[in-house]
C-alpha cells in the first residue's frame, strides 16, 4: 500500500505518477483506503480538517505524487441574473452552513451543492433555474479554512439590572477576542 503522508497543494497533472479519484464526501477525511485511478491500493494519513481539493497533490512517504481529482457526483446547478440576484442567491444558502461551490461558465454564474429539497426550493423561491446533474462538486473553501488565517470575533452583550429602589438600566459592553489560526503545510 502506498502511504500518502504529505499535502502539497495545487500541482500540475505532470507532476504527478498517479490520480486519485474522489467525491466530495471522502475528499474531508484524513484517514482513509482507497485504489488509485490506476488501480493501487492507497492509504491517506493525513491531518484532518482541510478539504482535498481538485488538483490538490499528495506525496508519498516513497517520494512519489498522487493527483486528487473531483468525482462526478450529483449536483443541482442553480442559475440566476448576475449582480444583486446571484450575490442574493448565494448570501441565502451560504446561510444555512451548507457547503456551495461556486463557479462561472459561459452561461454566466452559478451555486452548486449536493441535492437537498429545501435548498432547492429556497433556490427556485429566489428566481433561480435549477438544473440536476452529475458534475464535480468542489466546494469554496471558506474564508476561515485559508492558511496563515487569524481573525476576531466581536461579540456584544445586553444586560438588564433591576433594583428594588424601582429603576432600571441597560448597558451593553462588547468583547474582542482573537482568534489566531495557523495551518501547517
Amino acid at each position: 500500500m502506498l502511504k500518502l503522508i504529505e499535502r502539497l497543494g495545487p500541482i500540475e497533472a505532470s507532476q504527478a505518477t498517479d490520480t486519485l479519484t474522489l467525491p466530495y464526501e471522502l475528499r474531508i477525511r484524513g484517514r482513509l483506503k482507497a485504489m488509485s485511478d490506476a488501480g493501487r491500493e492507497l492509504g491517506l494519513f493525513l491531518d484532518r480538517g482541510p478539504v482535498l481539493r481538485d488538483g490538490e497533490g499528495l506525496r508519498a512517504e516513497s517520494g512519489e505524487i498522487v493527483r486528487i481529482r473531483a468525482a462526478v457526483e450529483p449536483v443541482v446547478t442553480a442559475r440566476v441574473a448576475a449582480g444583486l440576484p446571484l450575490a442574493r442567491l448565494a448570501y441565502h444558502l451560504g446561510n444555512r452552513h451548507v457547503q456551495l461551490a461556486l463557479g462561472e461558465d459561459e452561461r454566466g454564474g452559478y451555486v452548486r451543492f449536493p441535492p437537498d429539497h429545501v435548498l432547492e426550493e429556497l433556490a427556485e423561491l429566489l428566481g433561480a433555474i435549477l438544473e440536476r446533474h452529475e458534475a464535480p462538486f468542489d466546494p469554496e473553501p471558506g474564508a476561515y479554512n485559508q492558511p496563515g488565517h487569524a481573525h476576531a470575533h466581536a461579540h456584544a452583550h445586553a444586560h438588564a439590572h433591576h433594583h428594588d429602589t424601582e429603576h432600571s438600566h441597560e448597558h451593553e459592553h462588547s468583547h474582542l477576542h482573537g482568534h489566531g489560526h495557523s495551518h501547517a503545510h
